[in-house]
């Protein structure tokens, strides 16, 4: 079972560009690793993927930190299917309802593909003045590129308004469920990682169920 995600606060985050961020969460954040293998014989492949992460009470900031054989960044437009690509992945729900959930998928370019569930996948995805809030900087660049093989280490930091997934942080801890995850479905070497174990016969991130606690402290 995994152990509750404690994410600390730190209002001085929103003063700084993301490129800062980055190196403010190596410091002050929560690090942890998506590894769980929730599906070993199909897709046995695991590139190393590191989260680190912080809240400022106003904004949630992740820093995804990937080294992988494999790069793809195909997809340029926002809401387009992120996930074929190398990609990160955040699923978040506040706890009101078991169904409700957020999803926030980033590429490696930093292109997202951002929607709101209301139930397992009933998806509508979110407007473009909402994905315009929500910051990005990628270490590899903005252009899309056809899939390049080699020894890649590439990292995505974000910033999530904290309103836009239902929470208003006054001081006191609260409590999420949610789900970290990585992929790259149409890579030479798809592979599907999460950080809360997914319980399916099949690759699936859109399981609520599965999700872990996670506390913005």
């Amino acid at each position: 079972m995994t152990q509750p995600l404690h994410i600390p606060y730190n209002p001085t985050l929103d003063t700084l560009s993301l490129e800062e961020v980055a190196n403010s969460l190596e410091e002050i954040g929560s690090r942890f690793s998506v590894e769980s293998l929730n599906w070993p014989e199909a897709f046995p492949y695991r590139p190393l993927t590191i989260i680190t992460a912080a809240h400022s009470g106003s904004h949630l900031y992740l820093d995804f930190f990937v080294r992988c054989n494999y790069l793809r960044a195909v997809n340029y437009t926002d809401n387009s299917p992120v996930s074929e690509d190398s990609c990160v992945e955040f699923y978040v729900s506040t706890g009101n309802s078991a169904e409700s959930y957020h999803a926030f998928e980033f590429n490696c370019v930093g292109t997202i593909n951002a929607s709101a569930c209301t139930a397992r996948k009933e998806c509508t995805p979110l407007q473009a003045d909402q994905l315009s809030l929500i910051r990005r900087y990628a270490s590899v660049g903005t252009r899309p590129f056809e899939e390049v093989e080699g020894s890649f280490i590439w990292n995505v930091v974000v910033a999530i308004p904290l309103n836009m997934i239902g929470v208003n942080y006054n001081g006191e801890p609260v409590a999420l469920r949610g789900n970290f995850n990585k992929c790259a479905s149409a890579t030479s070497q798809p592979h599907y990682l999460s950080w809360a174990p997914i319980n399916s016969p099949t690759p699936d991130f859109h399981r609520p169920d599965c999700f872990g606690e996670i506390i913005l402290d």
